[in-house]
């Protein structure tokens, strides 16, 4: 995955400034920084939820908004734009279950009707992913009958039913108490360790970010400012602003 000379504004307000930085096939990279500083604003173009104002985005070698044509790039057919973000999920702060239907179905529901998988081996896959995050005995609830942690436990595993090759984690345990999210990031860290699914994550949760991530990159005003290994960047950071936003987030917990 590659961001080149991406940009992003808002009005007046730039949101991502020539953003250049790449994550490899199976690496797990944690983006941190204060609130504004562009994290989540990337997340929502590789959803394509956001598209950039400039530059470019590639996901295994295939441009996410533009295709070749010769040698020339030019905009991307929705029918490509589709295609490419096919390969990505993402689990946000907010569950977003279906509320009418049960739990398995919640996990099957994008394999059946949108990769064509058929039912028995979507249902096959969903038990065992459920497994994996804990709630193999919550198959038949309805999402109301789930604890938030619960719920967000459901909603990783629907979201790795897909089979993506990159999963975004958006401050996935915001909306839940300490308690509940420690399990939460539990189940990420024993996902981590068991796939191989490349991995971006915006989280305040620092403990989890040294301990999940490859790499760590520091955002500041649309840029980043920082990007080494979680040992160098949270032990010994060699820029003045991740030194004093990791001394606010320590003194917040």
């Amino acid at each position: 995955m590659t961001f080149d000379g991406v940009h992003k504004s808002f009005g007046k307000n730039v949101v991502l400034d020539d953003l250049h930085f790449s994550v490899g096939a199976g690496e797990r990279v944690t983006l941190i920084g204060p609130s504004g500083s562009g994290k989540t604003t990337i997340l929502r173009m590789l959803m394509t939820l956001t598209r950039p104002d400039r530059g470019t985005i590639s996901v295994d070698g295939d441009y996410l908004y533009h295709e070749k044509s010769g040698d020339q790039l030019v905009p991307a057919s929705e029918a490509h734009i589709r295609k490419v973000r096919s390969r990505i999920t993402m689990v946000f702060q907010h569950f977003n279950l279906f509320p009418n239907m049960k739990v398995l179905r919640n996990v099957t529901e994008a394999p059946i009707h949108v990769l064509g998988t058929p039912k028995d081996e979507a249902e096959a896959k969903g038990k065992e992913l459920l497994e994996l995050v804990g709630l193999g005995d919550k198959l038949n609830a309805h999402p109301s009958q789930l604890s938030g942690g619960q719920q967000q436990r459901v909603a990783i595993a629907r979201a790795l039913a897909v089979d993506p090759d990159v999963l975004l984690l958006d401050e996935v345990t915001s909306a839940l108490d300490p308690e509940i999210a420690a399990e939460v990031l539990d189940v990420l860290r024993d996902i981590a360790k068991s796939t191989d699914v490349t991995m971006l994550l915006v989280t305040h949760a620092m403990k989890f970010a040294r301990d999940v991530s490859h790499r760590v990159l520091m955002f500041n005003e649309g840029k980043i400012i920082e990007d080494a290994s979680p040992e160098q960047l949270f032990n010994e950071p060699e820029h003045d602003r991740t030194k004093s936003f990791l001394r606010s987030v320590i003194d917040e917990s």
